[in-house]
This record gives structure tokens, sequence and C-alpha cells, in this order.
């Protein structure tokens, strides 16, 4: 049975409602972006899919169904649709077409290929905390990645800083379109995540100096809370008549106690997951998702009743003490805590992993399946389209195949859940960017071209 959540105390409560949780009388704390998106849709003629089976992305699915997308948007998902002047018509009988997928947690750009040294601009490790980063400013828009992802039908994806520190910064979604600025494929009106590291990570980072904090998991949380208390004292102050002075720091950490900017936090095992709960009732927040989780079916209830996605990897574990007591079926568990309410997303963490996503999610099918469990295509889209797009507060816009949503769109040739399946043909906001039958829409990172000179 699940273990029952840690609370705080109602004299900590009260404390939270009268000072953590100031956020609701609070004008917000972030202006205009410093580092607008730049993204502009690569412009495209209508398109309609014939007779194709046709998973929403909501838990639906039509078979032998025609989906219409124009000016870059979801228009019809129907059954004989008329194609408007000047479509492209694609006869897709046997096949299936998804949303774009979706993977909540990447490292693309910030760690690319080929993973040198230089490359590495995924921990900035001079401090435990170090929200005052921003992923974004170390993207690497030729990493090699991004097309590899494309080709595996990845259209949107986040960006996190690694998990060296406590709090490891901002993290940014992305559009995965080829592009020379990281600006050009950042995904416009999406919010930032801060990401945080609770376990054996930072501890080890940190506790190998000596003399610099933390060594344990009390000086984990001691350490979450002291950066907080300063951001509460920072907030409170913003409706001074002589308002503080811009603290890049501080200022992530209050948008993320007013909800402007999500929390997504690296976390392996169910004690450290509560004990992140009640941090984040303490100070008024919410945690988006828990990334890794491999004890997330401890505390699907807790989980499901904070609003909180598991952010999940169908079969790592054992790699390090705290992944070591997992299970298959975490994702099953925590998608049914709270009564079946729960959230469970399938993300990649690695530049190969995102690039079948739809495998990994194919895994949790099987391990269901050997436990009498049968789990219909319609359901485990879920995990790498609608949830994800959930977790990072994107999916008014993408995530489901919805009318008026973007025309993220992947054309497979069979089952995206089978093991032969393979994307056919890839579209972002109704563009083509990928057909795996045209080497002229297989976009190739100006790196690799450039070795070819040598």
């Amino acid at each position: 049975m699940p273990s029952p959540a840690f609370r705080p105390s109602l004299l900590a409560g009260l404390l939270a409602l009268a000072l953590g949780s100031v956020a609701d009388a609070r004008t917000p704390v972030l202006g205009d972006d410093p580092y607008p998106s730049t993204y502009r849709p690569v412009p495209a003629g209508p398109v309609l899919i014939r007779n194709a089976t046709v998973l929403i992305g909501d838990g639906s699915r039509m078979d032998g169904a025609d989906v219409l997308f124009r000016d870059g948007e979801i228009r019809r998902v129907g059954r004989d649709l008329d194609a408007p002047a000047g479509a492209t018509v694609i006869e897709a009988e046997g096949r299936w077409v998804t949303p774009g997928l979706i993977d909540v947690h990447s490292h693309l750009g910030v760690f690319p290929a080929p993973a040198l040294d230089a490359h590495q601009d995924v921990n900035e490790m001079t401090n435990p905390i170090t929200a005052q980063v921003w992923a974004e400013h170390g993207i690497w828009p030729q990493d090699p990645g991004f097309a590899t992802a494309l080709a595996g039908g990845v259209t949107s994806l986040l960006v996190l800083p690694g998990s060296a520190n406590l709090i490891g910064g901002r993290s940014i979604v992305l559009k995965n379109v080829p592009a020379e600025t990281y600006q050009a494929m950042k995904f416009p009106g999406a919010p930032w995540s801060l990401k945080m590291a609770c376990g054996e990570n930072p501890k080890r980072v940190y506790g190998q100096l000596r003399n610099v904090a933390p060594m344990t998991r009390m000086g984990n949380v001691a350490g979450y809370r002291n950066a907080f208390i300063d951001a509460r004292e920072y907030l409170e102050k913003l409706d001074d008549e002589e308002p503080p002075k811009q603290d890049l720091r501080l200022e992530t950490l209050a948008a993320a106690m007013t909800g402007e900017i999500k929390v997504q936090v690296h976390c392996y095992r169910s004690d450290e997951m509560a004990i992140m709960l009640d941090l984040a009732e303490e100070f008024g927040f919410q945690i988006a998702a828990f990334h890794h989780a491999v004890e997330a079916f401890k505390i699907a209830d807790q989980m499901a009743e904070a609003g909180t996605c598991g952010a999940l990897w169908a079969d790592w574990w054992g790699f390090k003490a705290e992944a070591w007591d997992s299970i298959p079926e975490n994702l099953l568990l925590v998608e049914r805590g709270g009564g079946g309410t729960g959230c469970g997303i399938v993300h990649s963490d690695s530049p190969e992993g995102i690039q079948r996503l739809n495998q990994e999610a194919a895994k949790m099918i099987g391990t269901a399946r050997r436990i009498g469990i049968e789990i219909s295509p319609e359901h485990a889209i879920r995990w790498i389209t609608q949830n994800p797009a959930r977790a990072m507060g994107i999916l008014d816009q993408t995530g489901t195949l919805e009318r008026g949503k973007m025309a993220d769109v992947v054309l497979w040739n069979q089952n995206p859940f089978s093991v032969y399946a393979r994307a056919d043909k890839v579209w972002i906001d109704g563009a083509l960017l990928f057909d795996r039958n045209d080497p002229t829409r297989q976009p190739v990172s100006d790196f690799l071209l450039g070795k070819d000179h040598y």
C-alpha cells in the first residue's frame, strides 16, 4: 500500500497561507521576455490525410478517418471530408495518424552530440542553487539529435538543465524545427519550467568537495527552503514603492511561487517526493511533474491529489541506489492514483530514447498485457502527447488533434506501438518537415555537413 504523505503542521500550514501563498494577491513577477521567440511556421498549403486510423491524443480513436489541416491548424477530423482547392491529398489506408510526439525531459542542444566536455552546457556546477541560469542560453541548434528526434515523430520538447544542482535553472520548450538560433525554435507562448533535483546527484556533486553544502539529504532540503525563503521575501517586496533591484535568481524562484514558471523535479524515491510535495505546500507552488520517479507508484494517490504527473521511463532502473526499488508497472499505478485521475508520461532523458518514444510507450503496453491489463493505442498515445503537453503548459496549443490546435501531425506506416512502426511523414504547424521517402525533407545539421569538407 502507498505510504501516507507527510503533511506540515497546522502552524506551518497557516504560515504558508500567510506568507508563502502570496501569489494570489500579487501582480505577475515576470515582465516581457528579453529573448522572445522568433519562431515562424513554414508556409504550407492545406493537407488532407484520408482513410487512416487516427489517434486523437485525448483517449479517443477514429478508424477510416480523415484529417484536414490548413494555415498551420487542425481544421477537422472526420470521415468523407472534402479536400479544399489546392490541397495535398494523402491516401493513408492501413496507416495511422497521431499528434506530434512530445518529450518532457530532454537535454538536446545543451548536451549535444558529439558528447564532448566542450559541449557540456547542461550543468552550471558553481553553486547548488543556480535558478538564475536559463537552459536556452546554452542550446546549440546544430545538435544532430534534433533531426533524429524529428525522424522519430517528436515535434516539441522540453530542454532542461541537468540534475547536478538542487535548483538547476529555467527549462525551455522548443518546436523541433531546423534553425540557426534557439529563439527561432522557441515555442511561442510556452511557459518556462524550473528544474529542481533531489536525492543523490546534488549531494554527491557538492559532498565530494567537502565543506560545501549539501552533503546529505538534510542539506538538500535546507538548501531548497533557504532559497525559497529568500524568494518569498523578494516577492513580498515587489509591491513596495521602491521594489528591489532585479535579481535573476530570486525572480525565477518567485515566478515559480506565483505559477508563472512551472516546476519540474528530478526525484527517484517516494519519501523524497513526499517531502517535495510538502515543500511545494509550504511555499505555495505546484509541482508539474516528478521526473524519473521510479518509486512514484508508492505515492500515486498523493501525486494525483496534487495534480502532479509522473514522467517515467518504461524500464530504466538499478543504475544507482535511489533507482533500485523499481517495478515495471510504475506508470500504470501512477495513472490509477486518485481513483484513476493520475497523470502518466513516458519521457526519454536520452538522445537515443527520444528517437523512439513510441517504442518506449509500447513497452508499457507489453508490461500491462503480461499482468492481464489491455492498454489500447488510443490510451497509450496520451503518455507521449497529451500528458507531456499538460505538464509543460502547452496543451491549449498542441498535444491532441483538436480543431484550432497546431497542426503537429505524424503519419505512421502502421500502429505506432508496433516494433516495426516508423514515422513516414512529420508536419509541424502544417509544414512537412520530415518525409522518410524524400531526402530533401530530412533535415541534416550544418555541423554534420561541415565534416565532409575536411
